[in-house]
């Protein structure tokens, strides 16, 4: 593995996501991707017509903090189209979580766009059949329906990590 981020030989990929929050099957996605890639920079979607549970920075910090000991593994907000940031960054690889069909649909077509836009290569990770169910949304409806113990069950745990 390597250290240095300008080593152009470096498998460096993306993995953009609101995030809101960042949930146990995002944390899966990341530990498998840091087995095929050097490098992994999470992005966090900041876009000012959504309407986020946390703000952009509060999403940056808690992932930072479960990635502190993981120097291959950096975290950035960003407002943007995804192959900029990955220009910027020195990614050639987007990594995607796919928990269903109507997933798989979705990211073969912004793959696509990704691929024409700026040659930035989609790998898709298959969700492992415990996390299927979970996402950043389906914890905010938790919550918003005080089922806070089921909710925090979709987060991950900073001590296992």
């Amino acid at each position: 593995m390597m250290e240095n981020k300008d080593d152009t030989k470096a498998r460096v990929a993306v993995f953009a996501g609101s995030f809101d929050p960042f949930t146990i099957g995002h944390d899966d996605i990341v530990r498998r991707s840091l087995r095929l890639f050097d490098r992994l920079v999470i992005v966090v979607a900041r876009n000012p017509e959504k309407h986020y549970m946390f703000t952009a920075d509060e999403r940056v910090e808690a992932i930072s903090k479960l990635y502190r000991d993981e120097p291959r593994v950096s975290v950035v907000a960003y407002g943007g189209m995804i192959v900029d940031i990955a220009t910027e960054v020195g990614a050639r690889f987007q990594v995607r979580g796919v928990r269903s069909t109507i997933d798989f649909e979705y990211e073969r077509v912004q793959a696509e766009y990704n691929d024409r836009l700026g040659g930035l290569e989609t790998v898709l990770l298959y969700s492992k059949p415990q996390f299927s169910t979970i996402s950043s949304t389906a914890y905010r409806t938790l919550v918003y329906f005080h089922k806070d113990e089921e909710a925090r069950r979709m987060l991950p745990r900073p001590h296992a990590i």
